[in-house]
């Protein structure tokens, strides 16, 4: 079984390698390489941002419904799991001009810049958008030291 950090360092590589080459076509050169499944590792589509105390994430899941998400926390990383149920199916006769919209199961896992407080991570879901708010592990919050004069 692989490492997680020989994956997270092919991840990483292949990163470098689409940044080197993201002039050719304007497209990513290696969008799956080391990932199974075309555009698994980059749906759903998240932010994340911080602030003194919290880490938050937004992940965009539209026509996902909420039952079908699950969110695990473990240290510093966000995994997030679910399902996309596909378009209808074409009536007899009917021909798709564009599909983009994919349909069935999804997995994303982010690292998080610090450590946070798995007991205290809260999520809402609303109008497609999953909100998660991830409160920073005591030891991830910046101390302010106090200086002393001699």
């Amino acid at each position: 079984m692989f490492s997680r950090d020989l994956i997270r360092e092919m991840e990483h590589l292949r990163r470098e390698i689409d940044d080197a080459f993201r002039g050719f076509g304007g497209r990513r050169v290696f969008d799956s390489l080391f990932m199974p499944g075309v555009g698994q590792r980059g749906y759903p589509l998240i932010n994340v941002r911080s602030d003194h105390d919290n880490l938050y994430v937004e992940a965009l899941l539209p026509g996902v419904e909420a039952e079908g998400v699950e969110i695990t926390v473990q240290q510093n990383t966000l995994t997030i799991t679910g399902e996309r149920k596909p378009v209808a199916d074409l009536p007899e006769g009917g021909v798709w001009h564009r599909r983009e919209r994919g349909g069935g199961k999804f997995l994303r896992t982010v690292e998080l810049p610090v450590d946070v407080d798995t007991e205290k991570v809260k999520a809402e879901y609303r109008d497609g958008v999953l909100n998660v708010v991830l409160p920073k592990a005591a030891a991830a919050r910046p101390t302010r030291v106090q200086i002393s004069a001699q």
